[in-house]
């Protein structure tokens, strides 16, 4: 059996597939969670077209780095909802920016400790920066870790077991001390290429401190004895009431006409708002003790006296 099959030719240039619109992206990212190769830092438990989300998610903020999408894949993780990048993905990213003149990380001991360094220099505008994050500082900001063994929280037993401590501070603490002066050095220094993304431990740090603020159940007191209501202070006795506790109105033939408006008028001066004159003028009954005192003709000059005070309170009379 003959069969006429093509020849196979060497060379050529091997290049990316890079989408230009967000229909081309969502098909890149359902192929790759299809394939299986969809990291699990980006997907958790997600299936079908939400775990694709997620990956064009990362393959679009990758794009705006400059990263190819399956490159993106591997230097973003999602962590609490916050994109960040792992500590060489965040180097990747500015040495493929085309502005760093050069670029060292490592790792020095000073007295017995160690300290990581970063350093760098922009190409474009000569700047450069050294930034140093020490044993010390990690011992302060409670990063250090020196223990085989550690507590960490079950969340799904809802208690604090030993593990084995496999924090990358207790397994590499030179490579993080390198890698956090890195991520403050290049955030500073090239902050327009990396657009305030953070570095992958750094992210994760604010993950845990959140989560364990969100865990930490305030004890719960069975029993709790309601504290006494505070006593409520007296009220002062208004103008009103001072007239009611020693009335000047007497159904005798020694009613003084004149004392009584001027004891309506006093009363109602000390009247702070149109309330406390509705409430004074209701106390003294003008109408009904005018009237029984034989003296009817007056209740419109006690009126009188009332829509005078109403008029001085006006907000239009104000100041």
């Amino acid at each position: 059996m003959n069969a006429h099959l093509p020849a196979l030719s060497g060379g050529g240039n091997v290049l990316a597939i890079v989408p230009q619109t967000f229909e081309e992206t969502l098909r890149i990212a359902r192929a790759v969670c299809a394939s299986g190769l969809a990291p699990a830092a980006l997907i958790g438990k997600l299936e079908g077209d939400d775990a694709a989300a997620a990956v064009a998610v990362a393959i679009m903020s990758g794009a705006e780095l400059g990263l190819k999408p399956m490159v993106s894949l591997r230097s973003f993780t999602v962590i609490n909802g916050r994109p960040a990048l792992y500590g060489d993905g965040l180097i990747n990213v500015v040495r493929m920016s085309g502005k760093v003149a050069y670029l060292r990380t490592g790792c020095d001991e000073r007295g017995g400790k160690m300290v990581g360094y970063c350093e760098a220099k922009r190409l474009d505008t000569g700047e450069d920066k050294r930034v140093e994050f020490s044993q010390a500082d990690a011992e302060r900001a409670g990063l250090w870790q020196t223990k085989a063994v550690v507590m960490k929280w079950n969340k799904w037993d809802k208690k604090n077991e030993e593990k084995p401590n496999d924090s990358p501070w207790y397994r590499f603490p030179q490579r993080m001390l390198a890698w956090r002066a890195a991520g403050y050095c290049l955030r500073e220094l090239f902050g327009d290429v990396l657009g305030g993304i953070r570095d992958e431990f750094e992210v994760r740090e604010i993950a845990d401190a959140e989560e364990m603020r969100n865990i930490t159940p305030e004890p719960e007191v069975e029993n709790k004895p309601t504290p006494p209501k505070p006593p409520k202070p007296p009220v002062p006795p208004s103008a009103a009431k001072i007239i009611d506790a020693e009335p000047v109105v007497e159904n005798t033939s020694e009613f003084d006409l004149g004392a009584y408006l001027d004891e309506i008028e006093t009363a109602l001066a000390s009247a702070k708002d149109e309330a406390d004159v509705e409430e004074i003028w209701n106390d003294f009954d003008a109408g009904a003790v005018l009237e029984t005192e034989g003296h009817a003709d007056m209740i419109e000059t006690a009126l009188a006296i009332k829509m005078r005070r109403l008029a001085d309170l006006s907000p239009l009379n104000a100041g």
